[in-house]
């Protein structure tokens, strides 16, 4: 049987982190190492309990989620991080996005569909709504990457597609028939290309340049 996916909970109200907790700690393949009720917490805990997935908010008294996505990636920290809030506003959420967040929901989401949305995120998915990618797609233009489409090999593209797609390595592994060490040397020559930091920034750059399905 799989490890269950570790999770860590950010969040500055007790109630939330409460009620996280008593739904996630039902699934089978989830548990919850932790809990920390603000952003310089979160990134102290992440470091001491290598969560797989952080449940991040946005608004936290002293370090915010922004920050401590920021202060997670200049760790060079593993985990991925989906941001869980009550704001729905693109001002707040794009730049969490834009700072290493691999989605976002929102704190009435169905419980199963949060479950859902921790299993896609460990699996290497993005999660983007349809108004939050159009604004960060706007943003972009301009940014490191536009114009190079021509410097990626034509199975760059068909992996940056299937990234685009929400596809995970493993998943792309087995559309292209390649192995998964393979796929993370593409992963890794297409950031490097393009001058990308993450996924999701590459993503966004094939849904701008027509490369998602």
């Amino acid at each position: 049987m799989a490890e269950p996916i570790k999770v860590l909970l950010v969040d500055d109200h007790q109630v939330v982190r409460r009620g996280l907790r008593t739904f996630l700690e039902v699934q089978d393949d989830i548990e919850v190492v932790g809990e920390a009720a603000d952003g310089a917490e979160g990134v102290a805990l992440a470091g001491e309990l290598t969560p797989d997935v952080i449940l991040m908010d946005v608004k936290m008294p002293g370090m915010d989620g922004v920050d401590a996505l920021r202060r997670l990636r200049a760790l060079d920290h593993p985990a991925r991080v989906l941001i869980v809030t009550s704001f729905t506003e693109q001002r707040t959420v794009v730049p969490a996005l834009r700072a290493g967040a691999a989605g976002y929901v929102y704190k009435d989401v169905d419980p199963d569909a949060l479950a859902g949305a921790i299993r896609s995120v460990h699996a290497g998915h993005v999660l983007l709504q349809a108004e939050v990618a159009g604004a960060l797609l706007s943003q972009e233009e301009g940014s490191p990457g536009h114009g190079r489409a021509g410097s990626l090999t034509e199975r760059e593209r068909e992996v940056l597609g299937l990234i685009a797609d929400g596809r995970a390595n493993r998943e792309i592994a087995r559309a292209l028939v390649l192995s998964e060490k393979t796929v993370k040397t593409h992963v890794s020559n297409i950031l490097m290309k393009l001058d990308l930091a993450d996924r999701t920034q590459a993503a966004l750059w094939a849904v701008r340049h027509g490369l998602s399905g």
